[in-house]
């Protein structure tokens, strides 16, 4: 018997069927057994909603059909099994249905879940040892088990999110932003979906923001199934790498805002402290005209007199100038100034991930900085809010898929 092959996804059934031999054997090995009883509920519900596999008679008048499997897992006492998860999905909206038995699989031998979450949030308020101390005491465990107990789980953590399909995700744009965590450079993508709602999508530890280890991690989004063929809108705070990396991947279906906070604190870094209050007046009346020409006008306005005064202040805005004004030219700055024009969405997360492992003195590897951020990150996304005016989102859809259509009817 092949285990790797067979028991990822027999049910009970199977079992019954086998000679009297391997029935016996299989009693010594009680993982293997958990593993089919657990196929075996998460088949029951399957079959609740899609019907039989190969079966023509349909329940739900065939509202749901069979979509693969994602990886998953289940604590089994000390142990997690990995679980591959059946995909049920909608065939009227296209949504994917969550199963409500992993759901209650996943409760199993809970204070693994509740020790992952007592160690992100206590170190908000405490240091590591304090926080082991704390929850050692409250689990009955000692601090060591505590400590293995939440190596297993965080590796899981990262093992699902690193692995989770991002097909089913309805995306219109993509926040991206590169900042110092766990005492590295950490480069995180956080995807808008046509709901609203902020789903990270991954992160990447790399030295700087070059674009080959940006565009390697691009192609890994896409390789899970990140769809980008109507177009997606990247809100990025400038860096060159980052830049080249998602046109060299995403040829012209990316189109490029540039964060208009980061680009403005660069030219005002040019310039005496006297200058600031004018040059933000300007910059700022600039942003808020709501047509594409007289915006686009107002800033060469500004880039000409910045020419007088610092010239290296004049190129940061030349050389932004046509990115800081990508929703005025979708037409849509009016909607989505407030959430779109800036990479705020994604500092937020940011902020978020800092309280969470920012009291943490020394990191020993990657592989403890990946456990940790993704742990992070997953807790993060079930609390985040839907992006500002979301409910409009549609027009952002049609601005991009517009824009692109006449950009191809008309390449000059």
């Amino acid at each position: 018997m092949d285990k790797s092959t067979k028991i990822s996804r027999e049910k009970l059934s199977w079992l019954f069927e086998q000679p009297l031999d391997i029935k016996v054997s299989m009693l010594t090995q009680h993982l293997s057994i958990c593993q089919m009883i657990i196929n075996q509920i998460l088949e029951e519900e399957v079959n609740s909603l899609a019907g039989s596999r190969y079966s023509h008679d349909k329940p739900n008048s065939g509202l749901y059909s069979r979509y693969g499997f994602n990886p998953g897992s289940v604590r089994i006492g000390d142990k997690r099994l990995s679980v591959e998860i059946p995909r049920v999905i909608n065939n009227d909206d296209g949504k994917f249905t969550p199963l409500q038995s992993y759901s209650e699989l996943r409760k199993i031998d809970e204070p693994t879940d509740e020790l992952v979450n007592g160690v992100l949030y206590g170190l908000s308020t405490r240091d590591y040892r304090s926080v082991m101390d704390h929850l050692s005491e409250g689990f009955g465990l000692s601090k060591s088990s505590v400590s293995s107990r939440f190596i297993d789980a965080t590796s899981d953590i990262l093992k699902e999110y690193e692995s989770r399909t991002l097909e089913h995700l309805d995306l219109v744009a993509v926040f991206m932003d590169g900042k110092h965590l766990a005492n590295q450079q950490i480069i995180i993508a956080l995807g808008v979906t046509f709901q609203g709602d902020k789903v990270p999508l991954g992160f990447v530890q790399t030295t700087t923001e070059n674009s080959v280890a940006i565009g390697a991690f691009l192609k890994d989004l896409i390789d899970r199934g990140l769809r980008y063929d109507e177009g997606l809108l990247f809100v990025i705070d400038g860096s060159k790498g980052m830049r080249k990396a998602i046109k060299d991947v995403f040829e012209d279906k990316a189109l490029i805002q540039r964060c208009c906070w980061h680009k403005r604190e660069n030219i005002l870094s040019y310039l005496p402290e006297q200058m600031h209050s004018q040059i933000k007046s300007k910059y700022h009346k600039a942003l808020e005209m709501e047509k594409y020409n007289e915006a686009r006008s107002a800033l060469i306005d500004l880039a000409n007199e910045l020419n007088v005064i610092n010239k290296s202040a004049a190129r940061s805005l030349e050389e932004a100038l046509d990115e800081l004004l990508t929703l005025h030219k979708l037409g849509i700055n009016d909607q989505f100034a407030s959430s779109f024009q800036t990479t705020n969405c994604i500092e937020n997360v940011n902020s978020q991930l800092r309280k969470y492992i920012g009291r943490v003195k020394y990191w020993k590897n990657s592989d403890q900085r990946y456990r940790w951020i993704a742990a992070a990150l997953t807790e993060i996304e079930g609390k985040s809010r839907k992006v500002d005016n979301f409910k409009n989102l549609k027009n952002m859809r049609t601005a991009i898929s517009k824009y692109l259509q006449d950009k191809q009817l008309n390449p000059l």
